[in-house]
């Protein structure tokens, strides 16, 4: 892998994404690669934003969210940016613990009927 810029390919790889993920991406105007004839190049901005779009996901925000967010840099800079992330950090989080509450109440739910279950077999 070259130190300046990543062939498609290599992109995929790094991130452990199908061709389909990455097209896809660039399609909705996330990622932006040179393109050279029909070789997409990925230099150090794209690896960095690539890099927060899967972080975002892994967290539960939705794709045009991340468009959305990456969007302030380009047009308002790092301190607006940073403002609109620890806002949309804060109501993630509260969703999170949201489903949170609902995945143990559900886990509980289930634990109960299978031992009510289970009970009924001895």
């Amino acid at each position: 892998m070259s130190l300046t810029r990543l062939s498609f390919k290599e992109m995929c790889a790094k991130f452990d994404v199908t061709p389909r993920t990455l097209r896809y991406y660039e399609y909705i105007e996330l990622l932006q690669p040179e393109k050279d004839g029909r070789s997409r190049w990925y230099r150090q901005r794209e690896v960095a934003r690539m890099t927060l779009i899967l972080r975002g996901r892994r967290w539960g925000f939705s794709l045009e969210e991340i468009r959305q967010w990456l969007l302030i840099y380009e047009e308002q800079g790092a301190r607006p940016q940073l403002d609109a992330w620890i806002e949309l950090a804060d109501r993630q989080i509260a969703e999170l613990n949201r489903q949170k509450v609902e995945l143990e109440e559900a886990i509980l739910d289930l634990q109960k009927v299978r031992d009510d279950t289970a009970a009924t077999l001895t």
